[in-house]
């Protein structure tokens, strides 16, 4: 019918790695205030996949398995690591299972990254998952 206005979707070139890196820093200004304190000099990576040794490290079926990883900066003793972040702590996201998630499950890339975000941070600095998921929920408003 020709009086009938259709949607036309704009389709995009997918993140790059510079793009995810400038997003997740973002997210991490922003930080709850739960969460920065922990984080307080963290870098960030972005790489496009696990290596083999963090595949074979994890026991990785898959290197889509994998969507960030938090790196904890010196133990203090074998086994005791510190529970705040230095600058020898280093949070991993790996780009190319980000953007498979980010398909399957046409999500907003930034609810998206920020929900992996929270949930690898969270889950080093042992928070439940009803908090990480609580704070993951007040952030994303708290943008709006």
């Amino acid at each position: 019918m020709l009086g009938n206005k259709q949607i036309i979707m704009n389709f995009t070139f997918p993140p790059t790695q510079e793009d995810l890196l400038v997003m997740a820093l973002s997210i991490i200004e922003a930080l709850p205030e739960e969460l920065c304190e922990a984080c307080e000099g963290l870098a960030i990576e972005v790489e496009e996949f696990p290596d083999e040794a963090v595949e074979h490290e994890l026991e990785l079926g898959d290197s889509y398995d994998l969507l960030a990883l938090y790196r904890s900066g010196r133990e203090i003793s074998p086994g005791v690591e510190r529970k705040t972040a230095n600058d020898d702590d280093l949070l991993i996201l790996y780009r190319r299972p980000i953007l498979d998630m980010w398909c399957e499950n046409g999500e907003d890339i930034n609810y998206l990254l920020r929900q992996v975000i929270f949930e690898e941070l969270g889950k080093h600095f042992e928070f439940s998952e009803e908090e990480v998921f609580e704070m993951t929920e007040r952030h994303y408003q708290g943008l709006f």
